[in-house]
């Protein structure tokens, strides 16, 4: 798409954060070109629609998201739509259901230089930094290596020159985003590794935050643990997606490597992280997850005590070996499994979010009003809103402070600046 003139975009954006990186750096291209944003989501020449194809429930909005442009297209509101992503990579005769489609792109298929994000749709206090595309592993459960292909690391300098480029924006948290952080470098001639790279980025002056979010159990090394609790810009806080803790589970779902790591992680990395925040993901409803095995997973995680916790329904998904496996839970079991085992870390949370009233925290301003401590990963953990006050008018995104929790609502609190 090229163009002289001032043609609008409007942008949509579905998925995961990974995803939303592609968006950034396509649309900041076209921006470079000449676009311009449109001021109305709902009218511009031109919709992107960059979707999410992971599992059901992703495809359904996102084939929602489509109807909705083309029907907009139809009312004059768009003259063209794109769609772009996970959908129409993983379903490229799909468009034959949506005619009216200008144009149908897959996912990237390599690194582009200099194809680095011209728009950052987290605002200027934090981005997400992609540094690693595909995946090595072969859940028997997952389609993102059928969408994504193999795994694929970054160049070192490509990431350093957009982490140096958002933190002269002002952006305060940089948050590393793959299918598989932990394995970064393995495919680099030389070989690099995560810690590498993560060493490289707290050389970077300023004061800033570095996230890792998604660490494979048997994949966290002595190296990652020194920098956590060495590394002058690190957030201890690992989140490491277990999907389930019974062994039988686990090797259907091709994590066999990980049945140790899998079973200890959680005592492990509080003993070496002192202080660290732990998130975990768990999947319900798996082929082979018997009643037994679920009472024993929800034992495992009350006695795992993650800090911050997320599960779904298992999802067959067409070209995945899960989706052959017999002796699969309803959907209707799956989801009140779902169900029970958010309720019991709400429960949990609750006792444990009690517990921190009254202490103080270093914080990051994200938004008027709004701050998170390094406990709150983005879009997953919550927020803490401060309590009107000179102080907390003062504070602008992107600022340091410190943070008094005064009251727990739900997943978010409440805090003084102080």
């Amino acid at each position: 798409m090229t163009t002289k003139e001032k043609t609008t975009l409007a942008l949509v954006s579905l998925g995961c954060a990974k995803n939303a990186v592609d968006l950034q750096v396509r649309a900041g291209g076209l921006l470079k070109k000449g676009y311009s944003l449109s001021p109305d989501p709902d009218r511009a020449d031109v919709v992107i629609v960059n979707t999410c194809a992971f599992i059901a429930s992703a495809r359904e909005e996102a084939e929602a998201e489509i109807t909705r442009a083309l029907r907009l297209k139809a009312s004059g509101n768009y003259s063209k739509v794109v769609v772009t992503g996970c959908y129409p990579q993983r379903y490229p005769k799909a468009k034959a259901k949506f005619p009216g489609v200008d144009s149908w792109i897959g996912v990237p298929d390599r690194w582009e230089e200099p194809a680095l994000p011209e728009l950052r749709f987290t605002g200027k206090a934090f981005a997400y930094l992609k540094i690693a595309e595909g995946c090595a592993h072969r859940c028997s459960y997952c389609a993102i290596p059928a969408i994504r292909g193999k795994f694929r690391s970054r160049p070192v300098a490509s990431i350093l020159s957009e982490a140096k480029a958002l933190l002269k924006s002002g952006c305060r948290e940089l948050n590393i985003v793959a299918q598989d952080p932990m394995l970064y470098g393995c495919d680099l001639k030389p070989r690099k590794s995560l810690t590498d790279l993560l060493w490289a980025l707290d050389k970077l002056p300023g004061r800033f935050w570095v996230r890792v979010l998604y660490s494979y159990p048997s994949e966290i090394t002595e190296e990652f643990i020194d920098w956590l609790n060495t590394a002058k810009h690190a957030v201890k806080y690992v989140d490491v997606p277990l999907q389930h803790t019974v062994p039988e589970v686990l090797e259907k779902m091709n994590r066999k490597s990980a049945i140790q790591a899998t079973l200890v992680a959680s005592e492990a990395l509080r003993i070496a992280v002192p202080g660290v925040t732990l998130r975990t993901t768990v999947m319900t409803g798996f082929p082979g997850e018997t009643d037994l095995r679920f009472r024993i997973l929800r034992s495992d995680l009350k006695r795992m005590q993650f800090d911050r916790l997320g599960a779904f329904a298992y999802s067959p998904e067409e070209g995945t070996k899960g989706a052959k496996m017999k002796g699969r839970p309803s959907r209707k079991v799956a989801e009140e499994r779902e169900k029970i085992v958010m309720e019991d870390a709400a429960a949990l949370w609750k006792i444990r979010s009690a517990s921190l009233l009254g202490r103080t925290f270093d914080a990051l301003c994200v938004a008027p009003g709004v701050v998170r401590m390094a406990s709150q990963a983005p879009d997953v953990d919550g927020v803490t809103y401060l309590l009107d006050s000179p102080k907390a008018r003062k504070a602008k995104p992107g600022d340091f402070i410190r943070a008094r929790l005064v009251n727990a609502c739900g997943f978010d609190f409440e805090a003084e600046a102080v």
